[in-house]
């Protein structure tokens, strides 16, 4: 079971990165691999929001798509995902902003599985890699709309 953990020290607010990462639906303009993304659902609740999300990963001849419930904690600055269906046997995320003098302090995790053992060994032999792209492709939306 693939896991993968970030810090990194931006010089953006914890919640233009919030809000950035919580918009999912912009994905696909930003994000490697993302070909599609959708909200099915979207719920308020009083201390949080509940969307359920589907994404389309294309990568070389896979495509893939997966439905995730994704919870946006706003107030706590938290984004945490959980698989619905699709690819994986299980699948969490979890994002996390904290303010600082100089910016804010993002922490992301990842743990996943997919179901598919050809698929899972192909993506063991890449996987940290490519959950450095996207940690990367996030931070690099943030400098396009928010500037350094």
């Amino acid at each position: 079971m693939p896991t993968h953990s970030e810090n990194r020290k931006l010089p953006y607010s914890a919640k233009q990165m919030y809000l950035l990462v919580a918009d999912v639906e912009k994905y696909t303009e930003f994000l490697p691999w993302c070909s599609a993304a959708r909200v099915r659902s979207r719920i308020l609740k009083k201390e949080y929001e509940l969307l359920e999300v589907d994404l389309v990963i294309s990568f070389k001849v896979f495509r893939e798509k997966f439905g995730s419930r994704v919870c946006l904690h706003q107030k706590l600055q938290k984004i945490e995902t959980v698989y619905i269906d699709g690819p994986f046997k299980h699948m969490r995320s979890e994002w996390s902003f904290e303010d600082t003098a100089e910016g804010c302090i993002i922490n992301f995790y990842v743990d996943f599985e997919f179901k598919n053992a050809l698929l899972q060994k192909i993506m063991g032999v890449v996987f940290n890699e490519a959950m450095q792209r996207i940690v990367r492709a996030f931070e690099k939306r943030a400098e396009h709309l928010f500037g350094t």
